[in-house]
């Protein structure tokens, strides 16, 4: 005996919904790292050249700006410096021909010691310009010196030797008019005496 299938068949039962609740609904799915993107990395990479750039700039600006001021204020103490050294107007002390003044006389110290020896030929042109600078500049020389001994006293070992120079030049120099008013003395000693006897072998004579 053959079955015969019915020509209606079952339905497939209804899925089941699974019941949600409220915090269920409100729940945010979990986030996920995303990596930047080559935009953003290239932004990135422009500010920190930027930044790094500026850096530079400031720094080179700050670094120009403390040369400049350096050089400015060695400018102005060497001008002040140089306008310190002329003499003052009320001395009526010019500087142009008392420089060539000073100059002849070096070079004459020069001729004349030009056939002796080296310590000679190197010292004796210095001394006659120094001397003659103090005859016919005196006050410019007064300040040159004034000027050298601030320098000096920065180093105590060349001052003390400086000292210890001028001191000795400044004995000899007074030795020097001691014994040239010795010499005079004894010089107008003799001239009386002569006179005197002159004097006497004319009266005798008469």
């Amino acid at each position: 005996m053959i079955s015969r299938k019915p020509i209606y068949d079952d339905l497939p039962p209804f899925p089941r919904v699974p019941k949600t609740t409220p915090s269920d609904s409100n729940a945010s799915p979990d986030p996920t790292p995303t990596s930047p993107s080559p935009t953003d990395r290239l932004a990135l990479q422009v500010r920190r050249a930027r930044l790094s750039l500026y850096s530079l700039s400031a720094s080179a600006e700050t670094r120009i700006n403390d040369i400049m001021t350096r050089f400015l204020s060695l400018e102005s103490s060497f001008t002040s410096t140089i306008a310190s050294l002329a003499p003052d107007p009320t001395t009526n002390e010019h500087l142009m021909p008392g420089a060539l003044y000073v100059l002849v006389s070096a070079m004459a110290g020069s001729i004349i010691s030009r056939n002796r020896n080296i310590l000679l030929r190197a010292s004796v042109p210095v001394a006659v310009g120094i001397g003659a600078g103090w005859v016919v500049l005196p006050h410019t020389m007064r300040n040159v010196g004034d000027l050298v001994w601030k320098y000096e006293e920065k180093v105590p070992v060349v001052a003390a030797n400086h000292m210890r120079f001028k001191g000795a030049v400044v004995e000899s120099w007074r030795q020097a008019e001691v014994h040239g008013k010795l010499a005079r003395a004894w010089a107008d000693e003799r001239v009386r005496v002569a006179r005197e006897a002159l004097q006497e072998w004319i009266r005798k004579g008469r």
